[in-house]
């Protein structure tokens, strides 16, 4: 005869199954969703900082490129008759410019007349590209190898050097070419690129970057992989101009990949350079893997602790225990139902009062999943909104708003300040201009970070009194900068350029008077920095 379980017996078991079960069942579903929603978020942030590494290459290039055609407009260039002057000029510049591996300028013919350091002085460069290209107009090179400067230059690490070219035309004024003026810039720059932007990220999610050639051949990345060819699905098909991630077979695993092209910046159409960030796909998915496997757990404990809480108690207080049973068999199959709150005998309460704070226990760890959406949506180390939430209230705001004030911030000093005192002090400065650009907008107003030192405002405003309130705000964000900021013990300093444009005043679309605000923040930086500057109503689109 099988043997006769008691009724404490059967009851332990029933709450230790239910629970158990009940666990499981929350830490899959849990599990499952939070990995869907964190592998969205993963690729959208790696595509979000490809787009950021890309587009700070083509703005870096572009800037080079038009200190050279300044350059070339000065007149000890346009009428050389004093090599020395030319070399002071030269060696200033690229003492200024560290990225400058070598610059030089030539006459006609492409013989060097004055070089930065004098190195190739006298070499005729008229066979190489940079002077036969800069010959014909303004000439960008893609990376190449040293040829001419390999031994000539200091080269500390021992590893390949690696140059981009820019050379352009200098025109005399009697209208004749005067000469070419060529410039070597170390692809070391995109590293430094590399580190300043991405790094943080790398250390935190355990993230590789990748620049590639046009030809998709890996110019910047792990030392084993240069110079290989990238063969990936997601570089056959043509890249959004926002940029595309996607689940990736890679030779040596599955990585959600994040994939951002050139578009070029203003005049310079860009060397069609591509940046990829990869993150293993075991390693994005470990939060939700952690979160349902605590689930679980919790659930596993909790069950263990009753079932001993009903054996040792029901022999006492079966008919109190009936309720209890009914309510939780209700919660068990779906429907809505309270656990009885009872008053006495004193075991019971507890008991009852230990199963509600069970039930509460799963609805909190329910809402978790809640608070992972609100995260996606907050910058980690400000708490400002991110990219995603600006996005989200622009939507919003289409619908809602009739007017608002667009401004684009970016800080002024801020790298001096990390490369000084380190990415730490950088990211309590950070954490300042943050509470200092919350003070200084509205309820309803909307202040989010982009990246880096890069923050957007969006304001609220009446149509009427749209540019005097979003003129005020850029001054009130301009003084509360230039404040001290105690860091350390070091007493830290940063400016701040403004770029203003208003929708719909300014242009009828959202996106278009974001552009605008973007092009006022250039001329600001431009200007002189540390200044506000707002689209000119003259110029809106009609």
């Amino acid at each position: 005869m099988p043997p006769v379980f008691s009724l404490r017996s059967h009851f332990a078991l029933l709450i230790a199954l239910l629970v158990t079960l009940l666990s499981w069942l929350l830490g899959s579903l849990i599990g499952n969703d939070s990995s869907q929603r964190i592998r969205e978020e993963v690729g959208r942030d790696l595509t979000e900082v490809s787009l950021q590494m890309i587009d700070r290459l083509d703005r870096d290039m572009a800037s080079r490129a038009a200190y050279l055609q300044v350059l070339g407009s000065l007149q000890v260039l346009r009428e050389p008759n004093d090599p020395v002057q030319i070399r002071a000029l030269l060696d200033r510049l690229k003492q200024e410019i560290p990225s400058i591996a070598w610059i030089g300028f030539t006459d006609p013919e492409g013989k060097v007349l004055a070089s930065s350091g004098g190195i190739l002085g006298g070499v005729s460069l008229a066979q190489r590209p940079v002077y036969i290209q800069g010959y014909r107009g303004l000439f960008i090179g893609d990376v190449h190898e040293a040829v001419l400067l390999a031994k000539l230059l200091p080269n500390p690490s021992g590893e390949p050097m690696k140059f981009v070219d820019i050379s352009l035309p200098v025109y005399g004024v009697d209208g004749k070419l005067a000469g070419v003026l060529a410039c070597h810039l170390s692809w070391g720059w995109a590293d430094e690129v590399r580190s300043e932007l991405l790094e943080p990220i790398q250390k935190r999610r355990n993230v590789e970057f990748f620049i590639l050639g046009r030809d998709h051949t890996i110019l910047l990345g792990p030392k084993a992989m240069i110079g290989q060819k990238l063969e990936l699905q997601a570089l056959q098909r043509p890249i959004d101009e926002g940029g595309n991630w996607a689940i990736q077979q890679w030779p040596d695993g599955e990585y959600v990949t994040g994939v951002a092209s050139s578009r070029g910046y203003e005049n310079y159409a860009g060397l069609g350079w591509i940046v990829v960030a990869r993150q293993a796909l075991d390693e994005a998915y470990a939060p939700a893997r952690e979160l349902s496997t605590n689930i679980v757990l919790w659930g596993v404990g909790l069950a263990v602790l009753f079932a001993c809480v009903g054996w040792l108690l029901t022999g006492y207080f079966t008919r109190p225990l009936r309720s209890i049973a009914k309510a939780a068999d209700s919660l068990s199959a779906g429907r809505i139902a309270e656990i009885p709150e009872l008053d006495s005998p004193r075991e019971i309460a507890m008991l009852s009062k230990s199963i509600r704070h069970l039930v509460e226990s799963l609805t909190y760890q329910q809402n978790a999943l809640g608070l992972l959406d609100s995260k996606a949506h907050s910058d980690n180390l400000t708490g400002l909104a991110n990219r995603a939430a600006l996005e989200r209230f622009l939507l919003l705001a289409k619908s809602r708003e009739s007017c608002l004030a667009l401004l684009y911030l970016d800080l002024d000093g801020f790298k001096p300040v990390n490369d000084s005192l380190g990415h730490a002090a950088g990211d309590q400065l950070l954490k300042h201009v943050a509470v200092r650009l919350r003070g200084c907008v509205r309820d309803g107003d909307l202040v989010a970070r982009l990246g880096g030192d890069e923050f957007v405002m969006v304001l609220r405003v009446q149509e009427n009194e749209a540019q005097e309130r979003s003129r005020h705000v850029a001054e009130r964000v301009l003084h509360g900068l230039q404040q001290a900021v105690l860091i350390d013990g070091h007493e830290v300093r940063v400016g701040c350029s403004i770029g203003g444009a208003l929708w719909p005043l300014d242009h009828p679309e959202l996106e278009g008077a974001l552009e605008l605000a973007d092009q006022a923040l250039y001329r600001a930086k431009h200007a002189g920095r540390n200044r506000a500057e707002f689209q000119d109503a003259s110029q809106n689109p009609a």
